[in-house]
């Protein structure tokens, strides 16, 4: 699927991130970029997905994978929500929604019976090439990072 000439170009797109640094998804070294967006640091399922990614995280370093968290909150959230869970990759702050507009994951949920617009939990991975080679929409917890790190392990 990564040789795909029908793969998508994703826009590059610059954003602050943890530890003091911006990402930039141009020029990646990686052989493949995993980005995975989630409603809001500390919320069950969104530790539950970090936490899954950090305890993969060297599985998709060997790989030539990175990862990296996304949602709307603050840096200072993000550095508190790094630091609690001891995640070993960066997450990038996306308060304006620009990065979450690029990836359409911007949906109106039902939270305890009121309409709400949150972020869609998905997750994309990205080539060197900056092409979208797969995606996953309205993603459930479970066994999610290991079907995302079986699909880039399977890669050529």
């Amino acid at each position: 699927m990564a040789d795909s000439p029908s793969a998508a170009t994703v826009e590059n797109f610059s954003a602050a991130m943890t530890g003091d640094q911006t990402f930039q998804l141009g020029g990646r070294p990686a052989k493949y970029t995993v980005l995975y967006f989630y409603p809001k640091d500390n919320t069950p399922g969104c530790t539950t997905e970090s936490m899954a990614f950090r305890d993969k995280h060297d599985e998709f370093l060997a790989a030539n994978t990175e990862v990296y968290g996304i949602s709307r909150d603050s840096l200072r959230s993000h550095e508190n929500f790094k630091s609690k869970l001891g995640l070993p990759f960066e997450l990038i702050s996306d308060p304006d929604e620009l990065v979450c507009n690029q990836f359409g994951v911007m949906k109106m949920k039902n939270m305890y019976g009121k309409k709400v617009r949150g972020v869609e939990r998905s997750t994309f991975v990205v080539d060197a090439q900056g092409r979208l080679v797969k995606e996953w929409r309205g993603v459930k917890v479970n066994d999610h990072v290991d079907e995302v790190l079986e699909f880039v392990k399977s890669q050529p």
